[in-house]
């Protein structure tokens, strides 16, 4: 990189986008070697800044676990790269397709090309993996990007500037800072494509300002994530797959467990065993290296709020932990709330923290109904060990992903799509459907020296038209 040049956040958006677009037409369709290189030296320079980027994001949340950063926003970046390294060279070979009868003698393929510059507007929840993830597919597609980071991780974001300015010229990937100002900004360029992560409201905004340009988007959102306990679940066993996909981050995942399903007579073992789990994994949490903050004062506060507000709508309230709310190291056990009623924040809206409502059910169908009359979420969590029972709720609900007997661990499935339906989000990513998200599936029919194209041109009429006419139109 051409050190004497300003930094991207310090030129215009749209001069920036200009550049890459230039740059892309003057290369619009690398080959597979030079995206491996690319790809390569990638990995290369995050496993060099590995360490900057785990202090750098405790650094922003206050507190966070250096091996939740390693585990949930390092790794799985490593692990996404050679997965896309491997399966790369299948994915760009065009693909044949039949002509058919009609169209014979001709050739039918479908060739997959770069769209140009993509979009990647990037959440302070896991700045790592969910700005360099995107980014690893958008290069292996042949593609240029520009990522706004979130102005929630300044520290994450300067090493992430770093870490890409040590691979890439920003013509070919660019990093962006600011406010919501920019962020209205960056989602109002005509990108070719434009990947949003964050909340359903903000996820409104952006796809309103890609529709002047006629950009198309993906939408990774997020909801209120349930988790159903089926009747023959021992509840011990059910904590037990649930609470870390709860615990990781402090919560502050989108496909995190957002509120549990319980047969009503079991909501207290529930309770206890939750309690047990978590202070067997955690102890107290105050001073527990393994447990982190939530990240800014503005969202303790948003989680303040909602617990108040239930608890005034009636809420009961049960810490998982002997702890006291830490105001000051922002740190929060998951609190346990029952009774709650539909009138009450906690329902309303994605938690996105450690608060856990459990709603008891008297049948699993209630159980169903109660999801079927929200808005579809990112993940739905099935536990049970009754294949029958599974199917059923399976085949009866909607959400963006699934997880049995497990929870948030299909997000890392690198051989599968990630992605929402209807307010969790639309389209996916990750895997070969991340490749063909940001790729042009570009139709090419080919003839050779025989023309049978001719048959059909005028005059009508004739004894080939009659022909062609009686075998196709049967």
């Amino acid at each position: 990189m051409n050190m004497a040049t300003p930094p991207a956040a310090a030129r215009p958006l749209s001069a920036l986008l200009c550049e890459q677009r230039s740059a892309y037409l003057a290369n619009p369709h690398p080959d597979y070697h030079s995206r491996v290189a690319q790809l390569q030296r990638l990995k290369s320079a995050l496993l060099r800044f590995k360490t900057p980027l785990v202090k750098a994001l405790s650094q922003d949340y206050g507190h966070r676990s250096e091996d939740d950063s390693l585990i949930a926003d390092i790794m799985p970046v490593i692990n996404h790269i050679n997965y896309t390294l491997k399966h790369l060279k299948n994915w760009l070979k065009p693909s044949a397709r039949h002509a058919g009868l009609l169209l014979a003698p001709a050739k039918i393929s479908v060739h997959y090309q770069p769209l140009g510059v993509i979009g990647i507007i990037v959440p302070w929840n896991f700045p790592v993996m969910l700005s360099i993830g995107p980014l690893v597919t958008a290069i292996a597609a042949g593609n240029r990007a520009m990522l706004k980071m979130s102005e929630f991780t300044p520290a994450t974001n300067k090493v992430i500037t770093q870490l890409l300015a040590e691979v890439f010229d920003r013509s070919y990937v660019a990093v962006v800072e600011g406010e919501a100002d920019i962020a209205a900004e960056f989602s109002a360029l005509p990108f070719d494509h434009l990947l949003f992560t964050g909340s359903t409201t903000i996820g409104r905004h952006v796809m309103r300002a890609a529709a002047n340009n006629l950009t198309p988007v993906t939408l990774e959102l997020g909801g209120k994530s349930p988790v159903i306990i089926a009747p023959d679940m021992p509840i011990a066993t059910a904590v037990e797959r649930l609470i870390y996909g709860k615990c990781l981050n402090a919560g502050q995942i989108c496909v995190a467990p957002d509120y549990v399903l319980c047969p009503k007579a079991k909501v207290d073992e529930f309770i206890a065993a939750y309690q047990t789990q978590f202070q067997a994994m955690y102890g107290t949490i105050n001073d527990n290296k393994d447990y982190g903050s939530i990240i800014n004062a503005r969202q303790f506060g948003r989680l303040m709020a909602v617990l108040e507000d239930a608890k005034a709508k009636g809420a009961r309230v049960i810490s998982a932990s002997n702890d006291s709310l830490d105001n000051h190291n922002r740190k929060m056990a998951t609190q346990l709330i029952t009774q709650v009623t539909e009138d009450m924040l906690l329902m309303q809206e994605e938690i996105f923290g450690p608060l856990l409502p459990i709603i008891g059910y008297d049948s699993v169908d209630d159980a169903i109904t109660y999801v079927n009359q929200h808005p579809r979420p990112l993940a739905l969590y099935i536990m049970s060990f009754d294949g029958p029972t599974q199917q059923h709720i399976l085949s009866h609900t909607h959400s963006g992903g699934v997880c049995i007997n497990e929870t948030v661990f299909h997000v890392a499935a690198d051989d599968a799509p990630f992605g929402g339906i209807g307010p969790s989000g639309m389209g996916h990513y990750h895997g070969k459907e991340g490749f063909l998200t940001f790729s042009h599936a570009k139709t090419v029919l080919q003839r050779g020296r025989l023309n049978t194209g001719k048959f059909v041109h005028p005059p009508y009429g004739t004894a080939i038209q009659r022909l062609l006419m009686k075998l196709f139109l049967r």
